[in-house]
């Protein structure tokens, strides 16, 4: 095994996770991103500039953008699916966009109508302009080990389009698990056919806990040495194709994992778990996070 010396973690709560949700006040989500921010993060994605119609909780993204509290060492990133939505985020001054394709070509067809070749191909326009103005561009991989469409996909699948990401232009590829069936078998699997083709450090990982085994898979992919992992400060998300699943992995889970492997990361563990309880507060939810929860009901018996 080869684990990294640091990881750099994406914070992704404010956007995958909050856009599975219920609404929140924009006046919530910047209260958000800024006690994450303050917790040390250094990537927030604080939000989506995509169709109102189709993700109302993104609506308020340039709202929100317009309203954080920013670090200056802090990169703030927005969804930007087309063109449109690439020149609001920009307006908005995010200073990092992401774009994403499924490995799966029955998810591709059930939810945008097109193959995988034609979804990447509509992101050219936003790589080129994004080239253009020096605003880099992050690419992610959706149904990276399995859809909810056509079941287990091929890692050879998940390779090719993680190279045509690379080649278009992503500086980073995060291979997203977004039903969470991932096991350390087939992460495993996967991670081997993408490694062939993309540098490893230029790899992240997505994974989402429906069915409890995004830390096991978390730690594959640091074993293998990958060194950017994607979470969601409470866990916070959930999953469309899965009822009452949990969402993305919480961020407080995989500090502690971190923690427990000697790996430094940056961030500060209470803080935290008090974003964590500050959203679930304003959801109305209990967080989803072990070590969250943990730290909360510590901090109670000590108050």
């Amino acid at each position: 095994m080869s684990f990294p010396k640091r990881v750099r973690i994406v914070e992704v709560g404010p956007r995958d996770g909050l856009q599975n949700e219920q609404a929140v006040s924009s006046a919530a989500k910047i209260a958000l991103i800024d006690m994450l921010t303050a917790a040390g993060h250094q990537y927030i994605e604080a939000g989506a500039f995509v169709s109102p119609k189709w993700v109302p909780q993104m609506a308020d993204s340039a709202e929100v953008f317009a309203g954080i509290r920013r670090g200056d060492t802090v990169t703030y990133a927005a969804l930007t699916p087309n063109l449109k939505g690439y020149e609001a985020a920009k307006a908005a001054g995010a200073t990092e966009v992401a774009i994403f394709g499924a490995a799966s070509e029955a998810f591709s067809q059930k939810n945008i109508n097109c193959s995988v070749a034609e979804s990447l191909e509509r992101f050219a326009p936003v790589i080129a302009a994004a080239q253009a103005d020096g605003i880099k561009v992050r690419g992610y991989v959706s149904c990276v080990v399995g859809c909810p469409y056509q079941g287990e996909v091929a890692p050879a699948d998940v390779a090719k389009v993680a190279k045509a990401l690379l080649e278009m232009g992503c500086y980073e590829i995060s291979l997203g698990d977004t039903i969470g069936v991932g096991t350390a078998k087939s992460v495993n699997n996967m991670l081997d056919a993408v490694l062939a083709v993309v540098p490893l450090a230029q790899i992240a990982v997505h994974f989402h806990d429906t069915y409890g085994q995004a830390l096991t898979n978390i730690y594959v992919a640091l074993s293998r040495g990958v060194s950017v992992v994607d979470s969601a400060v409470a866990g916070l998300g959930g999953c469309p194709y899965a009822a009452g699943a949990s969402g993305n992995v919480a961020t407080e889970d995989v500090v502690y994992l971190l923690e427990g492997l000697g790996i430094s990361h940056g961030l500060d563990l209470t803080a935290l778990a008090k974003a964590g309880a500050f959203i679930c507060q304003q959801l109305g939810k209990r967080s989803s996070s072990k070590v969250g929860l943990a730290i909360q009901a510590k901090c109670s018996q000590t108050a």
